[in-house]
């Protein structure tokens, strides 16, 4: 397929007060033993088990309460860094209790939108927030690749994929898993999407990234109230769909879909085109003779889904969003050779704003990309050199199986170029950057105020 501490003892404590009593008293052990014993007794009631003491992970999610000069209350539930309750499940019955759910494709799940909702009441820290809630989700074959350079390049995908989740706060799950034996190679989504929407009725948006795409752009974030009225988005052009007919209309390697009872209903008739079926064969010559284009005569997933926008517009295509405002799947060729270009053009916007070349933590990352968006805009960003693009894809390129659509050498130093470019937006927060983008040893240590971007040794 190409396309995620621990309280400290009470005994530990006694223990190393033991310790340094005895060391204390060492060869007079025997004259001081009566005021040891009277110490050692008061330290053992200081030191019981009906008093909890939070190690410093549990002060930092400790509420604090105005008026009270910070002081922390004793209620140390386990609480996320995004105020979320992880330790809360009340015995109240949901939908996970139903033996008649199924997470496997094919086994309709009905009401999805108020068992969901029966959810989040039943969980309030999960349902503030919940409708811009974001899960990642990517994943490889479960068997090593082929081609031995191929399992090197995933995990430095799927590293790239983590660090732009980690950035944006953003959970991910990563599959390398066939969760239904005959749906393999494009078809392998639609089973991981279905049981990651029960796995997580915390998320709204479930966002398909293929395992060959990149984020190079860290600093972007999905427009989400942009699609407000739309359940499905996926890249592509609607004249491509709708006039030209073309299997290349969308890009069903990186998408987001809603997590709702439409989308249930919308993956398992996505999925009735699939391999698992008895009318793949036929699905596969309906959509050779419906595409404009379309050459290979196996039913494949992007097929597929054009279909359903051409003949299923009424029923699912007006909830569909076809993105092309921003490269939700940018084409890898288009791109590579733009980095250093663009490496230069941020650098010089940068050096022009002092806020931007200011040292700050990786968990606020997101308050200097709102800076840099506003700065790109005033300081004609786009005529310097060029924006990043969102997400860098490289289709055809196939490193797992070694079967290379372009030359190994072309597909090899694009992705390299292209993981690098994007680790150095994130190196940049940990006080180092990649001056050359084909050379992923070679690190330079960025002096105070000086552009994260800069490319002197």
């Amino acid at each position: 397929m190409g396309r995620a501490i621990a309280t400290v003892a009470s005994d530990h404590k006694k223990h190393a007060t033991v310790a340094k009593i005895e060391k204390l008293i060492g060869s007079s052990k025997a004259i001081f033993i009566g005021v040891a014993g009277v110490a050692l007794l008061v330290l053992l009631l200081f030191f019981s088990t009906s008093t909890s003491f939070p190690n410093m992970f549990d002060v930092s999610k400790m509420t604090v309460l105005p008026g009270k000069d910070g002081g922390a209350t004793k209620d140390c539930a386990t609480v996320s860094d995004q105020g979320l309750n992880l330790s809360h499940d009340p015995a109240d019955k949901t939908f996970y209790d139903d033996p008649a759910l199924s997470y496997e494709i094919g086994n309709p799940v009905t009401n999805w939108d108020d068992k969901r909702r029966e959810w989040l009441k039943l969980h309030p820290s999960f349902a503030t927030g919940a409708e811009d809630r974001v899960f990642v989700v990517t994943g490889s074959q479960p068997s090593p690749c082929k081609d031995p350079i191929g399992d090197h390049l995933n995990l430095r995908f799927f590293k790239n994929k983590v660090d732009y989740c980690r950035i944006h706060g953003y959970d991910i799950f990563y599959s390398n898993a066939f969760l239904h034996p005959k749906m393999g190679s494009w078809w392998v989504k639609m089973p991981v999407l279905r049981a990651t929407m029960l796995a997580h009725p915390e998320a709204e948006w479930i966002f398909w990234v293929d395992s060959d795409a990149i984020f190079t752009d860290m600093d972007f974030k999905l427009p989400l109230k942009k699609y407000k009225d739309h359940n499905l988005v996926v890249p592509g052009y609607y004249d491509k769909v709708y006039e030209k007919k073309s299997w290349g209309g969308v890009n069903a390697g990186v998408f987001f879909i809603r997590n709702c009872q439409w989308s249930m209903e919308f993956l398992e008739v996505w999925a009735g085109m699939g391999p698992q079926t008895p009318n793949y064969e036929k699905w596969g010559e309906i959509l050779t003779s419906t595409m404009s284009d379309k050459t290979d005569p196996e039913s494949d997933d992007q097929s597929a889904l054009v279909y359903l926008l051409l003949e299923e517009k009424e029923t699912f295509g007006n909830k569909i969003y076809i993105e092309n405002q921003y490269d939700l799947s940018g084409y890898w060729v288009d791109i590579v050779n733009s980095f250093d270009s663009i490496t230069d053009n941020y650098a010089r916007i940068e050096k022009g704003v002092t806020e931007l070349r200011r040292r700050h933590a990786e968990k606020v990352s997101e308050h200097y990309a709102a800076v840099m968006r506003e700065a790109f805009v005033n300081k004609s960003g786009y005529a310097g050199g060029g924006k990043r693009e969102f997400i860098t894809h490289f289709t055809a390129c196939r490193p797992c199986s070694g079967q290379w659509g372009y030359t190994e050498e072309q597909c090899l130093n694009g992705m390299e170029k292209a993981l690098n470019f994007a680790d150095n937006q994130v190196l940049r927060n940990y006080g180092f950057v990649r001056p050359d983008l084909l050379n992923a040893s070679f690190l330079y240590a960025l002096p105070f105020g000086v552009s994260s971007y800069n490319k002197e040794k």
